[in-house]
Protein backbone atom coordinates (compact mmCIF):
# COMPACT_ATOMS: atom_id res chain seq x y z
CA UNK A 1 0.00 0.00 0.00
CA UNK A 2 1.17 3.45 -0.84
CA UNK A 3 2.16 5.91 1.70
CA UNK A 4 -1.10 8.18 1.36
CA UNK A 5 -3.29 9.91 3.80
CA UNK A 6 -6.85 8.71 3.39
CA UNK A 7 -8.76 12.03 4.48
CA UNK A 8 -5.79 14.78 3.25
CA UNK A 9 -4.43 13.05 0.18
CA UNK A 10 -0.87 13.54 1.95
CA UNK A 11 1.87 11.33 0.19
CA UNK A 12 5.87 11.77 0.12
CA UNK A 13 7.29 14.65 -1.10
CA UNK A 14 10.48 14.88 -2.94
CA UNK A 15 12.93 17.59 -2.18
CA UNK A 16 16.63 18.52 -2.20
CA UNK A 17 19.54 18.03 0.48
CA UNK A 18 22.29 20.78 -0.09
CA UNK A 19 25.85 20.65 1.45
CA UNK A 20 27.75 23.36 2.01
CA UNK A 21 31.24 24.50 3.49
CA UNK A 22 32.84 27.92 4.54
CA UNK A 23 31.77 30.94 7.33
CA UNK A 24 28.77 33.14 6.52
CA UNK A 25 29.68 37.02 5.54
CA UNK A 26 27.68 38.13 8.71
CA UNK A 27 30.34 35.55 10.44
CA UNK A 28 33.70 37.16 9.09
CA UNK A 29 34.04 34.89 6.38
CA UNK A 30 34.03 34.73 2.24
CA UNK A 31 30.80 33.08 1.91
CA UNK A 32 29.14 29.75 1.81
CA UNK A 33 29.45 27.40 -0.79
CA UNK A 34 27.67 24.94 -2.16
CA UNK A 35 29.79 21.12 -2.29
CA UNK A 36 26.49 18.88 -3.27
CA UNK A 37 23.12 18.76 -4.06
CA UNK A 38 21.36 15.44 -3.32
CA UNK A 39 17.94 14.25 -3.75
CA UNK A 40 15.92 12.84 -0.75
CA UNK A 41 12.35 12.49 0.12
CA UNK A 42 9.92 14.00 3.01
CA UNK A 43 7.81 11.22 4.26
CA UNK A 44 4.82 11.87 5.83
CA UNK A 45 3.63 10.50 9.48
CA UNK A 46 0.95 8.17 8.92
CA UNK A 47 -1.00 5.93 11.52
CA UNK A 48 -3.56 3.44 11.26
CA UNK A 49 -6.84 4.35 13.08
CA UNK A 50 -9.82 2.21 14.30
CA UNK A 51 -12.33 4.94 14.24
CA UNK A 52 -15.87 4.52 15.78
CA UNK A 53 -18.60 6.17 13.68
CA UNK A 54 -21.47 6.61 15.93
CA UNK A 55 -23.50 7.27 12.69
CA UNK A 56 -23.07 4.14 11.55
CA UNK A 57 -22.89 1.66 14.37
CA UNK A 58 -19.88 0.55 13.34
CA UNK A 59 -15.94 1.18 13.43
CA UNK A 60 -13.83 2.05 10.50
CA UNK A 61 -9.99 1.75 9.89
CA UNK A 62 -8.23 4.55 8.00
CA UNK A 63 -4.61 5.43 7.47
CA UNK A 64 -4.75 8.91 8.53
CA UNK A 65 -1.70 11.70 8.64
CA UNK A 66 -0.86 13.46 12.33
CA UNK A 67 -2.95 16.36 10.58
CA UNK A 68 -6.02 14.17 9.93
CA UNK A 69 -5.91 13.46 12.96
CA UNK A 70 -6.26 16.34 14.44
CA UNK A 71 -9.27 16.89 11.76
CA UNK A 72 -11.14 14.14 12.81
CA UNK A 73 -10.75 15.81 16.57
CA UNK A 74 -11.99 18.93 15.13
CA UNK A 75 -14.80 18.34 13.04
CA UNK A 76 -16.32 14.73 13.60
CA UNK A 77 -15.55 10.94 12.03
CA UNK A 78 -18.74 11.61 10.36
CA UNK A 79 -18.20 14.31 8.42
CA UNK A 80 -14.75 14.25 7.71
CA UNK A 81 -14.55 10.70 6.23
CA UNK A 82 -18.03 11.73 3.72
CA UNK A 83 -16.47 14.53 2.73
CA UNK A 84 -12.98 12.83 1.99
CA UNK A 85 -15.03 9.91 0.42
CA UNK A 86 -13.87 7.12 2.73
CA UNK A 87 -17.68 6.34 3.64
CA UNK A 88 -20.61 6.84 2.28
CA UNK A 89 -23.69 9.20 3.91
CA UNK A 90 -25.86 7.31 5.38
CA UNK A 91 -29.63 8.02 3.58
CA UNK A 92 -32.20 9.66 6.44
CA UNK A 93 -35.09 6.86 6.72
CA UNK A 94 -37.50 9.36 7.94
CA UNK A 95 -37.76 11.34 4.56
CA UNK A 96 -40.02 10.37 2.03
CA UNK A 97 -39.56 9.59 -1.36
CA UNK A 98 -40.04 12.59 -3.59
CA UNK A 99 -42.83 9.94 -5.29
CA UNK A 100 -44.81 9.93 -2.77
CA UNK A 101 -44.85 13.71 -1.74
CA UNK A 102 -46.68 14.03 -4.99
CA UNK A 103 -50.58 13.65 -5.17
Amino acid sequence: MSRICQVTKRKTQVGNRVSRRGLPKYKGGIGLKTTGIRRRTYKINLHWRRIYVPELGTFVRVRLSTKAIKTLEKKGAYRTLVEAGVIRPVRDKSRKSPSALTV
